[in-house]
């Protein structure tokens, strides 16, 4: 599991992936159409898509002439399985922390607020 999480964590790490994930929720796109909006050649697309598709994110098949890119639905399950160990905390509420110090505390221990 460790390596697969490498893997989709390593692909996530690139903004211009991150892009072509968020085009393909919308639909299947060709190739070329996912490039489009890159200012980079078609073989440096490709490269990112093949990361996708060796981390297991997006498929890409050949339809006809045209090879076609589609999000793979259950591709960060496992990840998102994984982050949620780390929700299992509550979130530190500081207001709430702040006024529990200077409950205990008194005033004259008091944070200094700041000034915009």
């Amino acid at each position: 599991m460790s390596s697969e999480l490498d893997t989709v964590f390593a692909a996530l790490a690139d903004p211009t992936r991150r892009a072509i994930l968020t085009m393909l929720l919308e639909d299947d796109m060709a190739v070329t159409d996912v490039a489009e909006p890159f200012e980079m050649s078609l073989a440096a697309i490709s490269k990112h898509l093949t990361i996708l598709t060796r981390a297991g994110l997006i498929a890409q098949e050949k339809r006809g002439r045209v090879k076609w890119c589609k999000l793979q639905p259950d591709a960060l399950r496992a990840t998102s399985v994984w982050m949620q160990g780390f929700g299992q905390f509550e979130p530190v509420n500081l207001d709430a922390f702040e006024r529990f110090l200077e409950s205990e505390l008194g005033d004259s221990t008091a944070l200094p607020t700041q000034k915009a």
